[in-house]
């Protein structure tokens, strides 16, 4: 049983979920943000820049963004300070195929044998992480222990999926993040391939020649995936494409009817690796 006044988890997350402040807030959530540089400017990861921020220097800088994980210090100091509040730790973090986060954060789990501290690798970024997230910090706020947390978290993960269409792959190519995507560079300049974070790496799901093409062609993959009743949760994935984020939200609310959705900017950590123009869709059935 937790001391009166304790919590019995503390969840952590990094920034590359990106959730909302209000999320944050209400249930309590832990963000530890990744760093991103840029022509010789670094900031913390949606603490020093927020994605309409980072965009408007990207396309005037003639440099290429790259990212680099919190330390494992960082990441020491906080569970240090969370063992103050809470009896254990669940840290639901970014694929560890995308990024040494979860590298770091069991590196400082490691140096902390006295404290419960579980690390979530979430197979996922952006809302498909986030998704892990939130049930974890809905599940740590009704009461509920470590095992429970984590049993609420990976259930949504399991069932969590991530499509999107980008603009170009020159930026997950130079980024060292483009995964089983691979096999498409060389493609002609105008095919559009629809990505998919399977695994904990982007792979190929197919190429059509227009963008119009591609956002249409997406839909018919969840049409495979959800069927008429499911309670389906969304995220529409935006990377300074506005008008097209807004447009798929539609189709989507008017094609499923899902129990919730959202237009999500993405972290600009994330930004950097898949490029503006980006847009896709996060979601999960019940």
């Amino acid at each position: 049983m937790s001391k009166e006044g304790r919590q019995r988890v503390a969840v952590v997350t990094d920034s590359t979920a990106y959730l909302s402040p209000h999320l944050v807030e209400e249930y309590g959530i832990h963000v530890v943000p990744l760093h991103l540089m840029l022509g010789g400017e670094a900031w913390l990861d949606g603490v020093e820049i927020d994605p309409p921020t980072f965009y408007d220097k990207l396309r005037s800088s003639s440099h290429f963004p790259t990212t680099s994980q919190p330390n494992v210090a960082t990441f020491q100091e906080l569970f240090v300070d969370l063992a103050q509040q809470a009896d254990a730790i669940v840290a639901v973090l970014i694929s560890s195929d995308l990024s040494g986060t979860v590298a770091s954060a069991r590196g400082a789990a490691a140096n902390l044998p006295e404290l419960d501290i579980r690390i979530i690798d979430s197979r996922g970024t952006s809302m498909m992480l986030g998704f892990g997230a939130l049930e974890a910090a809905k599940a740590a706020a009704a009461g509920k222990d470590a095992d429970a947390v984590i049993a609420a978290a990976q259930a949504v993960l399991e069932k969590s999926r991530l499509y999107f269409v980008v603009d170009t792959l020159e930026y997950l190519h130079r980024g060292g993040r483009i995964g089983g995507a691979q096999k498409l560079l060389g493609s002609a300049l105008n095919l559009k391939p629809i990505l998919e974070l399977r695994d904990g790496t982007v792979q190929p799901v197919t190429k059509v020649r227009t963008r119009r093409k591609a956002l249409g062609t997406l839909l018919s993959f969840l049409d495979e995936q959800i069927a008429e009743g499911d309670r389906v949760h969304m995220s529409v994935i935006n990377m300074a494409a506005p008008e097209e984020a807004r447009s798929l939200r539609d189709d989507l609310v008017s094609r499923y009817h899902p129990v919730e959705i959202t237009i999500d900017d993405v972290s600009p950590a994330i930004g950097a690796h898949a490029g503006p123009g980006t847009v896709g869709v996060a979601f999960y059935v019940e």
